[in-house]
């Protein structure tokens, strides 16, 4: 045990990913006669930790390009969503001590997968898939063997002299061979 040290570094101690898709309902101020367009814009968001899960709370906006009045005006309606994640955290190891790191990745930025109108005419059914991913940064031991002073790894390779009458021979045995083919 005498040759064995412990080094205390940050690591990533714990990871967690979370993919959501959710239905949101949305009042514009006239009844759409057609969608035109639809997209989702200005996603922030923040986290903190809880106990074995990563809380994240943010908001994006969805906005709807609509046709109304009979297809004879158009019209952009825009509303901010907010949303609440709870992601699982699973552990390598046991939980760290001290303090820890939270690093939220999106790895699918809120987007719109359908928007329609519902079938009372009044208001847009929008449908949002987005995925996050958290990694939690702490406090971990590693544990390396230490070698002596003196010790000195072990290379394999040939003693070649420094004359190139060696290389110039290999060099012409290689063209010799080469072109007899």
């Amino acid at each position: 045990m005498k040759n064995v040290r412990q080094i205390v570094t940050k690591a990533v101690v714990a990871k967690g990913k979370k993919r959501d898709e959710v239905c949101n309902t949305l009042r514009p101020p006239n009844n759409p006669s057609s969608i035109l367009g639809c997209w989702v814009i200005n996603h922030t968001h923040q986290a903190r930790k809880n106990g074995k899960f990563v809380e994240v709370t943010g908001k994006y906006d969805i906005n709807v390009w609509y046709a109304h009045h009979e297809h004879s005006k158009t019209s952009v309606f825009s509303e901010s969503i907010p949303y609440k994640e709870r992601i699982k955290l699973y552990y390598r190891d046991e939980e760290s001590l001290g303090a820890e790191e939270i690093h939220i990745r999106v790895i699918q930025q809120p987007n719109c997968t359908e928007a329609i109108i519902t079938p009372n005419g009044e208001q847009f059914k929008v449908t949002v898939e987005r995925e996050l991913h958290a990694d939690i940064v702490g406090e971990t031991t590693v544990c390396i063997e230490v070698q002596p002073l003196d010790y000195e790894e072990e290379w394999s390779y040939k003693d070649e002299s420094s004359s190139s009458s060696s290389s110039t021979s290999s060099f012409e045995e290689f063209t010799d061979s080469s072109s007899s083919s």
